[in-house]
């Protein structure tokens, strides 16, 4: 039976590219939840995959994400430019990225944000991890850019953000992305499918 308070939480990083290959089986769990349960809320919340740094990322590092990138790309048919890892100079710098997601949510527009910054980053070969990427993320999904930068250096946004964090860590995950189904009380962590939603939907109707 349906509560009024279950609630369905997102954990994703907008620059995870295991959340970029898990965007189309998301949009066909949420399309499904609606027709099933209209009333249930879902929560998006970041999750923070890699502090602030000016730091070059390590050639052992960018081999690696090179590499899962192809192995995404081979398993789900995922698309990449590839070309970002010769044009882009990359940081292991997630944090700005997941606070421009949460200054978005302010304005209800915090898919389209996490979006915006997904295609920037994987499709268009640009580094969320500049403030430039981000401001033209923001401009791009309707948010004037003088009160994104305003917002994004904000003690309120980072506060914010910390705050999450800590949520974010005492929900049972291991990694992003994840879905956790709160429901009378208890966190339930969720099997993603990456090929088909209705792993997701069956286990949420069981729950519920």
């Amino acid at each position: 039976m349906m509560t009024a308070s279950a609630r369905l939480i997102y954990v994703y990083d907008p620059m995870c590219s295991w959340c970029w290959g898990y965007k189309p089986s998301l949009l066909g769990l949420k399309t499904q939840l609606i027709e099933l349960f209209p009333t249930l809320a879902i929560d998006y919340k970041v999750g923070g995959l890699a502090p602030d740094s000016d730091m070059p990322m390590p050639a052992e590092m960018q081999q690696f994400l090179a590499q899962t990138w192809h192995k995404i790309a081979q398993q789900l048919g995922t698309e990449f430019n590839h070309a970002f890892w010769q044009e882009c100079q990359p940081r292991r710098s997630t944090y700005p990225a997941c606070r421009a997601c949460i200054v978005a949510r302010e304005f209800a527009l915090e898919s389209e944000m996490m979006l915006a910054i997904q295609q920037a980053y994987y499709l268009q070969a640009k580094n969320p991890s500049d403030l430039d990427t981000l401001i033209e993320a923001a401009e791009s999904v309707g948010i004037d850019k003088t009160v994104f930068v305003e917002r994004l250096s904000s003690a309120e946004i980072a506060q914010a953000f910390m705050k999450e964090l800590d949520f974010v860590h005492q929900l049972p995950i291991r990694g992003f992305p994840s879905l956790v189904l709160q429901v009378n009380g208890q966190n339930i962590g969720l099997h993603l499918d990456y090929h088909d939603p209705q792993t997701t939907i069956d286990a949420i109707t069981k729950a519920l």
